[in-house]
């Protein structure tokens, strides 16, 4: 499980069991500047590229943290249907205030290994 720290808000998310989420685990902690794409999602790209399993979801739900391409690391804050295709990294467990969290612009977004 990793922690997702946005502002005062705090979020804890569980990692897919692929090779992608693996390598994501491993770059942590990241401390990123989103960027707000299509007022849907926060988007980062990645300094390197991380292995790649894309397929089509169909739906995206707020909370999904995927891999867009090889390096481009997206957390949607909203559900919608989708034609594009993107790796599964993982997903907020309850993302009940994500949304508010993240607001409309760019926002600083911590990634960082859950303690127990």
């Amino acid at each position: 499980m990793i922690k997702i720290t946005v502002g005062s808000s705090t979020f804890t998310a569980t990692l897919s069991d692929n090779a992608a989420a693996a390598a994501f685990q491993a770059l942590l902690p990241l401390t990123l500047k989103m960027e707000d794409v299509n007022g849907n999602e926060k988007f980062y790209r990645l300094s390197r590229p991380l292995p790649v399993a894309a397929a089509n979801p169909g739906i995206v739900h707020e909370g999904d943290l995927m891999l867009w391409g090889a390096g481009g690391l997206v957390l949607f804050y909203k559900t919608f249907s989708t034609s594009y295709n993107y790796t599964r990294l993982g997903r907020i467990d309850n993302a009940a205030g994500l949304a508010g969290a993240l607001g409309s612009g760019d926002v600083e977004v911590t990634f960082e290994l859950k303690q127990n």
